[in-house]
C-alpha cells in the first residue's frame, strides 16, 4: 500500500470510531509510531480537524466527515461474499438491515465495479443445511438481543433446554452473542437459574425486549469466555490417523477440540484438548480402523469398552 492510500485509510479508522489509539493505526497498517505521527501530522495540514491527546488517541471534530470514496475492486467482492453469508447465517432483521446496507455501498461503486458486482452474484453460493434459528417466525432474535446489551434492557425468551420436553420462561440479561458449530448462541444471566448461561438461538421460540433494566455488570463476552476456558479441565489427547482418512476430518474434529497436526510418515499427527474422553472417543470410533491413540494410553482401555457395548448389540 502506498503512502497516499494509506492516509485515506487512516482517516477513514479516524471516523471509524469515537477515540482511535495510535497504536491501533500501527498494528493496522504494520508501521511504526513515528510513521503514525507523520501520516497523521499530514492530514492535520491537509485541514481534516484531528485532536490528540498523549496516552488517549485520536478523535475527529464532530461534524466533519470524508466525502464518499471509491471501493476497490476487490472490496468489492468482499461486500457480495459477506451478503452471501449474511443470507444464510443471520436473522431476517439483520440480513434486511445488511442488504439495506449493501444498496447504499452498490450507490457508490463505479459503474465497471457494479457490473462486475451483478456478473459474479450468480457464482458465489452458501449452503447449509440447519437452520440457526427458530423455524417459528422469530425473525428478529439477533437485533433484539444486541439491542438489550446495548440498553442493559431484561429479556423475555420461552427456550427448550437441550433435552427437555417442556419449554421454560424465563427473563434473562444478555451479555453477548456469537456463533459456533453451526450455530448462534447468547450468553446471558439467567434470572431464573440464577446463574450465567449459553442459550442457542434455535431454541428460542419466543423473544421479546421487557421495559426493566438491569443494574448489574456483567463481565464482557470475551471476559466471560475466557474465564469459561479456565475452568474447563481440558485433557490433551494425541492420534495418529492416515492421511488419505485424515483430509475427510477438516470439518468435524473442529468439534472435538482439534489444537494442531504435523505429518508422522504416512500419517498425520493430531492434537486435541478435549473436556471429555468419553464424548472424543465416540467420535474416534467413526475412523478407528485408520488411526492410532498415541497418548493417552487409558484412552485404549475406553475404546474397548464402547467396542464390547458395541459387540454385546450386534
Amino acid at each position: 500500500m502506498n503512502r497516499l492510500d494509506r492516509i485515506t485509510a487512516i482517516l477513514i479508522q479516524l471516523q471509524s470510531k469515537k477515540i482511535v489509539k495510535a497504536q491501533e493505526i500501527a498494528d493496522r497498517f504494520k508501521i511504526s509510531l513515528r510513521t503514525v505521527y507523520r501520516d497523521v501530522k499530514s492530514l492535520e495540514e491537509a485541514g481534516v480537524p484531528i485532536l490528540g491527546e498523549t496516552g488517549i488517541g485520536y478523535s475527529i471534530m464532530d461534524g466533519y466527515r470524508l466525502p464518499p470514496v471509491m471501493f476497490t475492486r476487490e472490496e468489492a467482492m468482499a461486500f457480495l461474499t459477506a451478503e452471501k453469508l449474511v443470507e444464510k447465517f443471520t436473522d431476517t432483521s439483520t440480513m434486511n438491515s445488511h442488504q439495506s446496507a449493501m444498496y447504499k455501498v452498490r450507490a457508490v461503486l463505479r459503474s465497471s465495479e457494479k457490473d462486475m458486482l451483478e456478473n459474479i452474484d450468480d457464482h458465489i453460493a452458501v449452503l447449509r443445511k440447519n437452520g440457526p434459528f427458530q423455524m417459528e417466525p422469530v425473525n428478529n432474535t439477533l437485533q433484539i438481543i444486541l439491542k438489550s446489551i446495548s440498553e442493559k434492557k431484561i429479556v423475555h425468551i420461552h427456550y427448550s433446554a437441550f433435552g427437555a420436553k417442556e419449554k421454560t420462561v424465563r427473563n434473562i440479561e444478555p451479555v453477548g452473542i456469537f456463533y459456533s458449530t453451526g450455530y448462534w448462541h447468547t450468553i446471558a444471566f439467567c434470572q431464573l437459574r440464577n446463574g450465567y448461561r449459553d442459550f442457542r438461538t434455535d431454541r428460542i421460540h419466543h423473544i421479546k425486549t421487557t421495559d426493566q433494566s438491569f443494574d448489574a455488570t456483567h463481565p464482557s463476552l470475551k471476559t466471560y469466555l475466557e474465564q469459561l476456558a479456565e475452568k474447563q479441565q481440558l485433557e490433551e489427547v494425541v492420534i495418529n490417523v492416515k492421511k488419505d482418512v485424515a483430509r475427510y476430518l477438516n470439518e468435524s474434529k473442529y468439534y472435538y477440540g482439534f489444537v494442531s497436526e504435523k505429518p508422522a510418515q504416512d500419517n498425520i499427527q493430531m492434537t486435541f484438548l478435549t473436556p471429555s474422553f468419553d464424548l472424543f472417543i465416540r467420535w474416534y470410533l467413526m475412523f478407528a480402523d485408520a488411526a492410532e491413540i498415541i497418548q493417552p494410553r487409558s484412552l485404549y482401555n475406553l475404546l474397548k469398552e464402547h467396542i464390547a457395548k458395541i459387540s454385546k448389540i450386534l
